[in-house]
């Protein structure tokens, strides 16, 4: 597996990797996701040969605070370290940032993971996070 930067948006392969993760919201308007991703922080995807394992996005200033975004890896490569290595590799570039933050769904697996590289849920560090969708 190699991880390296994205730089050039591939509508077929990102399409297929959202979809096979379910996240259709995004898909529905891969124009303002395409915007997205020109306008992101930072792409890191993970890859086997030519073939997109994974993929991880960030947004922010860089020097204060990142946000993750989105971390995506197929479902059939889920559980291989993927993901933990799309990560790393994230927060490598940037080791000086205090708050690297990121959002995600009530899932105990989910949790479990995030929890497994070394993030904290909010309540845990005396903090909460709202939202307005």
């Amino acid at each position: 597996m190699q991880i390296k930067e994205y730089t050039k948006f591939n509508f077929d392969e990102i399409n297929k990797l959202y979809d096979a993760v379910g996240w259709t919201a995004y898909t529905d308007d891969m124009g303002s996701l395409e915007k997205g991703y020109e306008n992101s922080l930072k792409i890191l995807a993970a890859y086997e040969d030519d073939k997109l394992l994974g993929i991880i996005r960030a947004v922010g200033d860089g020097f204060t605070v990142v946000f993750i975004q989105d971390i995506l890896v197929f479902p059939e490569e889920q559980g291989k370290g993927i993901g933990k290595a799309l990560i790393k590799a994230m927060l490598d570039s940037y080791p000086n940032v205090r708050q690297i933050q990121l959002t995600t769904d009530i899932d105990p697996k989910t949790i479990a993971f995030y929890k497994s590289v070394g993030f904290s849920e909010l309540s845990e560090i005396d903090c909460c996070g709202f939202m307005r969708l």
